[in-house]
């Protein structure tokens, strides 16, 4: 699998189909998980160890700590997808470029599904 597309509750899935829909036109495969790190961490951690996705796009909103979480567990590339839920989005993309040094993750714009699916995409064709 190429890509884990993970949301961080079921009202952020509009988000995930705009980000499938472009993962569909460039044949990646993918499957997309509802997991917060706040209501469940054991199975969000379990899921990320378990994963074989080569990339994980995660979207959330509010605190967004989701795509942070990620990538403090893993070495695999993480993209965050800011949600607007609040403020215009801007906790979430705050939240979500402002990691500590060490654990990187790549923002794309606010309910911008589809650039992180792009973005997948051109660091899997690095491999190739």
């Amino acid at each position: 699998m190429d890509v884990a597309v993970i949301v961080g509750s079921e009202t952020d899935k509009p988000i995930a189909e705009k980000t499938t829909k472009i993962l569909d036109q460039l044949g990646l495969t993918y499957e997309v998980k509802v997991y917060s790190a706040h209501r469940n961490p054991r199975q969000l951690e379990e899921y990320i160890q378990k994963c074989e996705a080569k990339i994980f796009i995660a979207i959330a909103g509010l605190s967004a700590h989701l795509p942070g979480f990620i990538a403090s567990r893993t070495d695999k590339p993480v993209i965050g997808v800011p949600v607007n839920v609040k403020l215009g989005g801007l906790d979430a993309l705050l939240s979500i470029v402002q990691m500590p040094k060490g654990v990187p993750v790549a923002c794309v714009g606010i309910d911008n599904g589809e650039n992180a699916a792009w973005l997948a995409w051109r660091i899997l064709k690095l491999k190739s």
